[in-house]
């Protein structure tokens, strides 16, 4: 990976729709060398996926919810069988095991607060071994994931 790379992977972070023909002049490489550097950050998984950025509020009603998950437990399969889950879920946008006081960190997207109690009930109503979920709900976006440093 050397700073070409690195170019290209901040513009296509920026525009992933960008054509090859425009992404090679920003990052001044022929065409087809820059395909060629695409292709291969795309089998070498540096790149991947593309994806279009959706304005959800605009479309349906989404509350954004940040819950920390404790289990009771902390076995092998305990920790196995809750990511399980939340890797099912769907209105889990994201999840991560942490450090600290509790166990996973998620984000999750609900239509409203019923929908989010309905949904942490049968979590720790179910086989999965949830002691509790705490959470936090977003007010206010003030910045979105605009993609990762590279530098």
């Amino acid at each position: 990976m050397d700073r070409i790379d690195r170019r290209i992977l901040l513009a296509l972070q920026n525009d992933g729709r960008m054509t090859n023909a425009a992404l090679a002049e920003r990052v001044a490489l022929s065409p087809s060398a820059c395909l060629a550097r695409v292709r291969a950050l795309e089998e070498a998984g540096v790149i991947a996926g593309y994806r279009a950025v959706v304005a959800v509020e605009k479309i349906r009603p989404a509350l954004t919810i940040y819950g920390e998950v404790t289990l009771k437990r902390h076995l092998p399969e305990d920790f196995a069988a809750v990511e399980a889950m939340l890797r099912g879920e769907p209105r889990v946008l994201e999840a991560a095991e942490i450090s600290g006081k509790s166990d996973y960190l998620v984000t999750c997207m609900v239509a409203d607060m019923a929908e989010w109690r309905a949904m942490t009930a049968e979590w720790t109503a179910g086989p999965w071994q949830i002691e509790r979920v705490t959470s936090s709900v977003a007010m206010h976006r003030t910045k979105a994931f605009a993609g990762f440093p590279l530098g």
